[in-house]
């Protein structure tokens, strides 16, 4: 067996250059064959909307902006594990642990907080991935339409804590629907 033989993949093809006929030479049957393709689509319903007064569906898997939860009493959820972070496969997410002092237990819920938590919404490809690493249920992707608002500086796509903790009546909201339920 010769290397030249040996494919990895098995998808190895064997191409030939074989003098082509003068019919081949004129491509008239690959002209042909893409005017009928075209041709096809003339006559198929056209999938554009009219926007503003016609609004997409969204797709049942969509996500939007990240948003770091807060528990009932208002405290954040994140305890700073890190694991959002190596699960990310751009690496847009950063963050600095710190330990809680005591007269911070209304803030946070564990003795380990993130300091400095930010994402890089530039390098984001909004896959999830932190959301299912997090054991505490901390980060989520909204299905908010508003995903990342434009700017001309790169300093505007790094969201912070400021841009991502859940607003505290929000998170009161969910506590009295929960207690609700």
């Amino acid at each position: 067996m010769s290397i030249e033989t040996i494919s990895l993949s098995g998808r190895k093809k064997v191409v030939s250059n074989k003098d082509m006929t003068f019919i081949e030479r004129l491509y008239l049957v690959a002209i042909v064959k893409g005017l009928i393709i075209t041709v096809k689509h003339l006559f198929r319903k056209k999938v554009t909307i009219h926007y503003p007064e016609q609004v997409r569906e969204m797709s049942p898997v969509y996500r939007g902006q990240h948003m770091l939860k807060r528990d009932e009493q208002g405290r954040e959820n994140c305890t700073a594990c890190g694991l959002c972070a190596l699960s990310c496969p751009a690496e847009a997410i950063t963050m600095k642990a710190a330990e809680r002092k005591p007269d911070e237990k209304h803030l946070y819920r564990e003795e380990k907080y993130a300091e400095i938590y930010e994402i890089n919404m530039l390098r984001c490809i909004f896959c999830g991935l932190c959301e299912e690493a997090c054991p505490k249920d901390a980060i989520y992707l909204t299905t908010s339409k508003v995903l990342v608002p434009a700017s001309y500086e790169r300093e505007d796509f790094i969201f912070g804590k400021d841009k991502l903790v859940m607003p505290l009546e929000m998170a009161m909201k969910n506590a009295q629907l929960k207690n609700a339920n």
